[in-house]
This record gives C-alpha cells, sequence and structure tokens, in this order.
C-alpha cells in the first residue's frame, strides 16, 4: 500500500504523531512518503506559506497514492490536489477555535466560514479525541472517527535508567505560546515550594530526564488538546497536575490518575502543586494509575493493529 503523509513539520503534536505512525507502519511493510516542503519562518506566514508550496508541489506532481493523509488544516489544501484514491485528514483540536484564541477577529472570522468546506475535501476525517470528534458533529454536522494517539515506550529505555531527582523539581514542558498557559504557571512560580524549571524547544530525550528527574509535570494550558507529554510523564510515573479543559480532561480523572484545576487560576495551580509534594502516597497512587491508563491505551502495542486496519479498510472500501 502507497501512502503520502502531509505535515507542514514532522515534531512536536500533530506532526510527532505523523513521523512516529509513518515509521511503525514501514516496519509492517507499508510503503510511507513523507511530503517535505519548506516554509516561511514567520510566525504568521508559516502555515500560508506551506499550504501554497505544498498545493504547487502536489499539482504538478505525477505520483499517484492509494491513500493521502494530510495532518493538519494546512495540509487538507496539498491533499486536495494530491492524486490518490482515499483522502484522509487529521485533526488534532476544534482547528477555528484555536486560530480564534491566537489570531485576530479578521483571519479568525475566515478560517470558521470555511471551515467546513475545506474539512470537505477529505473522504474520512480523523482525529485522536473523543471530545474533538463530538464537538464537530455539534458544531459543523461532521462526522469523524477517532484513534488516539500512541506512545513508543521502547524510545524510554535510557530515560528510565535515570534515576535522580533534583530535589523539590516542578517541570513544564511546551511551546512558549498564550494557549499553552506558561505565562500562568509563571505568574503561580513565587508560590510553588520548589524550583520550577521550564522545558521550550528542547530537544526529546533531555526533555524527558528532566521529567524523570521532576516530582511534578505541570500542564497550564487555555487550549489543548491530548497532550503527548501527559502520556511520558503517566509512562515515566510522574505525577501531573493540569487545566481542567477538554481533551486533557479525556484522560485525566481528577485524584485518580492525575489533579485537575481550573483554567487561568495560578493560584489553585500553586495550592494543587504545593498540596502534592506534602502528600507523598497520593503522589505515588496517582503515577500509577497514569502508568495503568498509559499502558492499557495508549501504547503502539494497542493501537497499531487498529491503524494497520483504519488504512486497509479505506481501500476496501
Amino acid at each position: 500500500m502507497k501512502i503520502l503523509f502531509i505535515a507542514p513539520r514532522y515534531s512536536g503534536g500533530v506532526g510527532g504523531h505523523a513521523a512516529r505512525l509513518a515509521s511503525k507502519l514501514r516496519e509492517q511493510g507499508f510503503e510511507i512518503k513523507l511530503m517535505n516542503i519548506p516554509n516561511i519562518p514567520i510566525k504568521n506566514l508559516k502555515n500560508p506559506s506551506f499550504a501554497l508550496f505544498s498545493s504547487l508541489s502536489a499539482i504538478f506532481s505525477k505520483e499517484k497514492y492509494d491513500v493521502v493523509h494530510a495532518f493538519n488544516m494546512p495540509s487538507a489544501f496539498a491533499m486536495k490536489f494530491t492524486k490518490a484514491k482515499k483522502k484522509v485528514l487529521s485533526i488534532h483540536g476544534i482547528y477555528s477555535e484555536q486560530i480564534n484564541m491566537l489570531h485576530s477577529q479578521l483571519i479568525s472570522s475566515k478560517i470558521k466560514n470555511n471551515e467546513k468546506n475545506i474539512l470537505k475535501w477529505a473522504d474520512v476525517l480523523l482525529t485522536n479525541s473523543k471530545n474533538v470528534q463530538r464537538g464537530y458533529k455539534e458544531k459543523l454536522g461532521l462526522d469523524f472517527d477517532y484513534m488516539y494517539g500512541p506512545i513508543d515506550v521502547d524510545k524510554f529505555k535510557k530515560i528510565e535508567a535515570n534515576k535522580i531527582k533534583n530535589g523539590k523539581q516542578v517541570v513544564y514542558i511546551g511551546r512558549d505560546s498564550y494557549e499553552k498557559g506558561i505565562d500562568i504557571l509563571k505568574k503561580a512560580e513565587s508560590e510553588i515550594d520548589a524550583n520550577v524549571v521550564y522545558c521550550i524547544n528542547l530537544e526529546w530525550e533531555k526533555a524527558m530526564i528532566i521529567l524523570k528527574s521532576s516530582n511534578v509535570l505541570v500542564v497550564p494550558s487555555r487550549i489543548d488538546n491530548i497532550p503527548n507529554v501527559i502520556k511520558e510523564a503517566f509512562y515515566l510515573k510522574i505525577p501531573v497536575i493540569a487545566t481542567d479543559i477538554e481533551g486533557i480532561s479525556e484522560i485525566i480523572t481528577n485524584d485518580v490518575n492525575g489533579i485537575l484545576v481550573p483554567s487561568e487560576d495560578p493560584e489553585k495551580i500553586a495550592f494543587a502543586v504545593n498540596k502534592l509534594l506534602k502528600d507523598k502516597e497520593k503522589a505515588e497512587k496517582i503515577a500509577e494509575n497514569g502508568y495503568e491508563f498509559v499502558m492499557e491505551n495508549l501504547t503502539w502495542k494497542t493501537l497499531l493493529s487498529k491503524y494497520m486496519k483504519f488504512y486497509e479498510d479505506l481501500i476496501i472500501n
């Protein structure tokens, strides 16, 4: 089976998932090609330039595929022009809501008005979240399939060997961006009885070593889908405190496998962190429950066969 993957980059959230999925499918005999297109390295021009250049590449390409799978909305334009029997578009999060938070009212309005039409270019819509699936059904009347994005536990062998704890340490891992709420954690920092470490644009292995050496991971997002770092913390048995928003609350049950706090509330973040640092028994129990959750639901061992069947059924149908 010949499949083309399209993503603005093959790292981070949905792009990182695309890269990991491509690697696993190749191991199973699938022929996967990644479309790599340069973009203009200016914040507000990255996605438009990628959409333009990737579309031109698809238009002039003579290659044909069984499936083209686009990851995130900017990739949909190249997907539309790719010669393929079936077209799949993955969306991690409700795109217009993300744009509304990050961009001007003019840009947000244009995206909102065209979102449904763009999504209809795909034969199949896919997401990694039941909340996104439900949200698009309620908002636009569109049906999405969903499959969780797994983590590759084999990558953690070096990380697991690290036994060092750096005193009382709290860690943030993610982008320095408004939607991720890093500014909220910084407001809470002076009230947290521990050293707060920020891992921004750090290579994966170094970030995971810092995570493993920490007592708590804080995820203060204003809007998010299902952050991969929560799954990674689950696997490394690091307790998680995160905001009670859709996506995050899909995999964290409060006081069971994590602690949920209101968004935009630095005082409650600080209170929850300090309380958990003092209650080692609860921290260990939450960490164990997180590990059990990720091993039962979010590994390639559990999910790879489902992804393989997804692509095979596309061609049959």
